[in-house]
């Protein structure tokens, strides 16, 4: 990899050698921490052969100081190991629909949206939303972002599924409590590498102009792209560029992604790796609850995890949740 940054025609392709450098610093970490975790246990070591000979007592409860961030640093190594699929340390593309409920469910997207947006924050990833369809009162009714980080597809792919909430609705003069169903659906960012065939007779491109009640979240200009998969269905937009050239390169992107996802569910029986199993956004189909009356709680259903802290969470506090599910 070093003699490839080092040749002169390295930059002429300035996306592929972006490309190149993200992988070699990701590369250089991973080496990095195995040295530290190495070198620490090498210190413990010779620290606890150090005060048996010895019978040093001072020697002895050094090593009991230093385990703890040993041990800190083999558990950030073992949960690198779950982050070794293919696409793990590409950018990501997290897609938020709601589910049938009108108002109470768009809201719940607008809310997951949040969550989400506050997490990227909190790993510092930088998030894009490309994509925002407003709720016909409030929220959203479906919206798109582009997370782009280290490993951001290999954390954000323990959330694709269906989440579910239950509260008082805001929305309803009654206080009667309600159930709100969202899917949220998590597709690695490809590079150019992966050679997914569109041909141009199989689009139909429409322009259009970005506004409604999503307009805090989206540029308002006539650039906006929907672009149609005609042969899968499959319907993309960005709207989020001045420029129509870029929402057209971002939607391409998003099609990409999606038909990949849709091709390895035709020769893979494990789908569910890359794009999720896709069901209906109903009762019992859910992966994740967050209840926050009669009592407060947020619970994975696939690892059991919660957590009583539902503000936390709902805050973008997702760490144990993803750590959970990956190290399952």
């Amino acid at each position: 990899m070093e003699a490839e940054v080092a040749r002169p025609e390295f930059w002429n392709d300035n996306e592929k050698a972006q490309e190149v450098l993200k992988e070699r610093t990701l590369l250089q970490k991973l080496v990095e921490n195995w040295e530290s975790a190495a070198n620490g246990l090498e210190d413990v070591q010779v620290m606890i052969e150090l005060g048996e000979e010895s019978e040093d007592e001072e020697a002895l409860a050094e090593v009991r100081e230093m385990l703890p961030a040993l041990e800190k640093s083999i558990g950030r190594m073992e949960f690198a190991r779950m982050l070794s699929g293919e696409h793990d340390a590409n950018n990501a593309i997290v897609s938020i629909n709601a589910g049938a409920g009108g108002t109470e469910a768009q809201d719940w997207a607008e809310i997951l949206l949040r969550m989400y947006l506050r997490y990227c924050e909190r790993k510092g990833f930088k998030a894009e939303i490309t994509e925002y369809q407003p709720g016909d009162e409030a929220g959203t009714k479906g919206v798109t972002i582009t997370v782009s980080g280290d490993y951001a597809f290999g954390y954000l792919k323990a959330e694709k599924g269906i989440h579910r909430l239950v509260r008082i609705s805001p929305f309803d003069s009654n206080a009667r409590r309600h159930t709100s169903f969202c899917s949220v659906f998590v597709f690695p960012e490809l590079s150019d590498d992966v050679d997914i065939e569109v041909l141009d007779k199989d689009l139909k491109v429409d322009t259009f102009r970005a506004s409604g009640a999503g307009g805090q979240h989206v540029n308002k200009t006539d650039s906006a792209i929907r672009i149609t998969h005609l042969p899968s269905g499959i319907v993309v937009s960005c709207q989020s560029q001045r420029s129509q050239h870029k929402n057209r390169s971002t939607a391409m992107k998003q099609l990409k992604a999606r038909l990949y996802e849709m091709e390895m569910e035709k020769k893979e029986s494990e789908a569910e790796e890359l794009g999720g199993e896709k069901k209906d956004i109903a009762w019992g189909s859910q992966i994740r609850s967050y209840v926050l009356h009669p009592y407060r709680m947020v619970k994975d259903h696939r690892t059991d995890f919660e957590s009583g802290n539902t503000d936390a969470v709902l805050d973008g506090n997702l760490d144990g949740f993803i750590e959970a599910y990956l190290m399952q």
